[in-house]
């Protein structure tokens, strides 16, 4: 066995230390990842060194130059020659120390990281000192070069061709360099928070064009006014100020926690959150900084707690969170990453425990609150009465827009509804005499201004009962069910197909009915043998194509239960004469057989399955798969079934139809603009306004326009002048700061705000080929060639599957 071993090329070589230089390579790659790494170590070196003003510098986003400049203590000269060197510090000696340690960095890899992945230049002063030096390292971390050169105390650190040394690295970084500018903006604002008492800057510059200011604080202690420098005043109006509750008995025993003699003094929690009220939050996460004795930190699980909770109170938005939890330090382990922004909390569960007892507490008492604009006659228990003039015109019009519904009960069912352009009404059959009629109509126009009508989606099931009777009437009602399909509105006109909804005359109405069903259908049958004819104003037709009428008198509100009987059949069925014949056709086919039962299609048509026949179908078919495809026909005027070889799929053809239109307009969609009379200012951040001018031909696109004044300070420099307008859809500058944020994770592709999305959506429904409607061969290849086009042919946009597996023919022919 052992002459048999593949050989290799070379003999297998004794085990030896990695070169130096190689293991410094391979060590700097880990701890600097990213163009916000670099500036987050920088920025912490200052911190370490007790500056009060952090300015970093930015050219062409950072690919060309990264400057961050201090006023902090500076560098002693005798440690000039091992600033840069792997593993040296002053913060820290011995591995006991970390407990104590309160500085930011301790493990001294960053500027020798800095220097393995670019070229670095320090330039520092004391100050006790006369004249700074100008520090030049190779990219080893060895001192080359120190030459006087006059600045003020503090430090600067010049990184110049990040990622030069790694040339992938470097590509992916270009790649992608606005999109890691705007991460690293977003950790500035996080140390600008974690540390108020800072002033803190950074500026860009591209080209020979002016600096950019993306953010600046003012350094003062209070937290309020570094939210409002960042972020803009209006954000603070929608904040309310943390306040911590011990949490109670039934929190620490769902976090399986308990709060201690000693809880109050080893948890601290301070900072902002927004309010709970549906306005005050955010569509997305971009604005939830957590920290950790003022540590910037990624706690998932306090994030995904925060969210749960505020979801419960405002269902559709997030909160914006600034929340600073203070820990003792023997209790916090934050050698974890590289970067430390993930740390090991010993009592975490009392954190969890006391965050959602606090939040809870917090927005119920918002709730509760009454707001002090609230006019009285909004007020529970008051009732606003208007006058109102009776006459037979406003009556029919009344009747036409609106059907008040007096009473639903579970005896109406609506199996098949046919939504129709304009509203739906829903329209219950009764015997009623004509004064009762009159009462009905009253009773409408008097609540026609006050309830809605009431409308049914497709495929909304529901039952409903109209019980009515004369005033006199003290006998049991006569209870009307009726089991319709396919009801349908146009308009204001009701149309009848096969019957025409009459009324009994008063003196006609029987109400001491016999217990009897034959007397009582009879009965039924006269009553309704007399038109309405009497009033042609009030005579309303129901429009139905199937329909059973069931009378039952009933005493009291309750339904008679109705049972159905299913028909039973015995099939004949011997699985010794079905193995045998599979036995004789594997004895016949040989190994073909196995390889005709290879099946790539395993899923079946159910929605628990949908996601196992997604996968299936991205795995199996490609776009090219689709103008191969030979129609067989269409199924029940709403499914075209194709072949592909000896697989069979069924594609719904009105979402396949939906999802080509839905893309097309996405692609090639223009809003049209309606130009606002006043200019409205837009509280954005610097960077957002950057990003925002970057990519203004994507925000015209979707129907928005700006007036850009780039002399102007930061955050005052855009003002919105342009909205899209479209029939019953309205837009405004909520929907600008979600288009933000999703360049922010994409810069310069084509976006789309979810409202106009919505709206394509709901256009290309409208647009497209409907259930019901027959399609020649020529329509049905072209749906599938449609397919082919898409780039996600798999959903409509409303989540519906457009194409699934049916069968494979060599399992019929077998």
């Amino acid at each position: 066995m052992e002459s048999e071993a593949i050989q290799t090329s070379s003999p297998a070589s004794a085990i030896r230390a990695i070169d130096l230089g190689a293991v410094h390579q391979l060590c700097s790659g880990q701890v600097v990842l990213s163009l916000t790494t670099a500036i987050k170590e920088l920025v912490e070196n200052g911190l370490d060194a007790g500056a009060s003003s952090i300015e970093v510098r930015l050219r062409e986003y950072g690919a060309e130059l990264v400057e961050v400049c201090d006023n902090g203590s500076g560098v002693q000269e005798q440690d000039f020659e091992g600033l840069a060197l792997k593993h040296h510090t002053s913060k820290l000696r011995e591995f006991s120390d970390l407990v104590t340690v309160n500085t930011f960095g301790f493990r001294g890899e960053a500027l020798s990281s800095l220097c393995a992945l670019s070229d670095v230049c320090v330039v520092t002063c004391r100050e006790d000192a006369s004249i700074g030096w100008k520090l030049s390292y190779d990219h080893n971390g060895l001192l080359l070069s120190q030459t006087p050169q006059s600045r003020p105390p503090g430090t600067t650190v010049l990184l110049q061709g990040l990622f030069s040394t790694l040339p992938v690295r470097q590509k992916e970084f270009l790649r992608n360099i606005k999109k890691e500018f705007g991460k690293a903006v977003l950790v500035l604002q996080a140390y600008a928070l974690a540390m108020p008492g800072v002033r803190l800057s950074c500026t860009n510059q591209c080209g020979q064009g002016r600096r950019t200011t993306v953010l600046s604080t003012s350094g003062t202690q209070d937290l309020r006014n570094t939210i409002a420098n960042i972020f803009g005043p209006k954000q603070l109006q929608s904040l309310l100020s943390f306040e911590q509750t011990v949490p109670s008995p039934e929190n620490c025993q769902e976090f399986s926690t308990h709060p201690g003699t000693q809880s109050e003094q080893t948890l601290q929690i301070s900072g902002f959150i927004s309010k709970c009220e549906h306005g005050s939050g955010r569509s997305a996460t971009d604005r939830q900084f957590l920290f950790v004795n003022r540590r910037p930190c990624d706690l998932p699980k306090v994030s995904k707690l925060i969210n749960e909770v505020y979801h419960s109170y405002n269902r559709h938005q997030y909160p914006f969170t600034c929340l600073s939890i203070g820990l003792e330090a023997d209790l916090l382990d934050v050698n974890v990453t590289p970067d430390k922004r993930r740390v090991l909390m010993q009592r975490e569960s009392l954190l969890l425990a006391t965050l959602k007892a606090s939040l809870s507490t917090m927005f119920e008492e918002t709730l509760n609150q009454l707001p002090a604009n609230l006019s009285q006659e909004y007020l529970p228990g008051t009732t606003r009465c208007s006058p109102c003039k009776y006459d037979h015109t406003s009556e029919r019009d009344c009747v036409r827009s609106d059907v008040h519904l007096s009473s639903l009960h579970k005896a109406f069912s609506f199996r098949d509804f046919d939504s129709a352009p304009g509203k739906k009404e829903i329209l219950k059959q009764s015997s009623f005499s004509q004064p009762s009629i009159n009462r009905f109509l009253a009773q409408s126009h008097r609540n026609c201004r006050e309830e809605k009508v009431a409308t049914f989606p497709l495929g909304f099931r529901s039952t409903m009962v109209e019980e009515m009777s004369t005033p006199t009437s003290s006998q049991p009602v006569i209870t009307t069910q009726l089991r319709t399909r396919n009801v349908s509105s146009e308009g204001n006109d009701v149309l009848a197909e096969h019957s025409n909804l009459q009324s009994a005359s008063p003196s006609k109405t029987n109400h001491n009915l016999p217990s009897s069903a034959p007397s009582l259908t009879s009965k039924l049958k006269r009553t309704q043998a007399s038109a309405f004819d009497a009033s042609p104003s009030h005579c309303i037709s129901v429009k139905r194509r199937k329909h059973d009428l069931a009378l039952s008198v009933n005493s009291t509100e309750e339904d008679m239960p109705v049972s159905i009987a299913r028909r039973l059949r015995d099939l004949p069925f011997c699985l010794e004469k079905l193995t045998s014949q599979v036995r004789a056709l594997h004895e016949r086919g040989g190994g073909n057989v196995e390889r005709r039962f290879q099946r790539r299609f395993r899923a079946r048509i159910d929605p628990s399955e949908n996601l196992s026949a997604e996968e299936e179908l991205q795995k199996e078919i490609r776009k090219d798969s689709f103008s191969c495809m030979e129609v067989v026909g269409q199924f029940n005027r709403g499914f075209v079934v194709a072949r592909l070889g000896q697989d069979l799929f069924i594609i719904d053809q009105h979402a396949s139809d939906e999802k080509y239109n839905f893309e097309r307009l996405q692609h090639e969609g223009a809003l049209t603009g309606q130009r606002l009379i006043t200019p409205q200012k837009l509280q954005l951040t610097a960077v957002n306004e950057a990003l925002l001018m970057e990519n203004l031909e994507v925000f015209r696109k979707n129907g928005f326009d700006f007036i850009i004044d780039k002399q102007a300070a930061p955050t005052q420099r855009v003002c919105l002048t342009t909205l899209p307008t479209s029939r019953g859809w309205t837009f405004g500058s909520s929907d600008v700061d979600e288009l933000l944020f999703m360049l922010s994770d994409a810069p310069g592709t084509m976006c789309r705000p979810s409202r106009v999305r919505a709206m394509f959506a709901s256009r290309a429904c409208r647009q497209s080929v409907m259930i019901g409607t027959a399609l020649s061969a020529s329509d049905m290849k072209r749906l599938l060639q449609h397919m082919g086009e898409m780039e996600q042919p798999w959903n409509c946009p409303h989540g519906r599957p457009t194409i699934r597996h049916l069968i494979n023919l060599d399992m019929v022919s077998t």
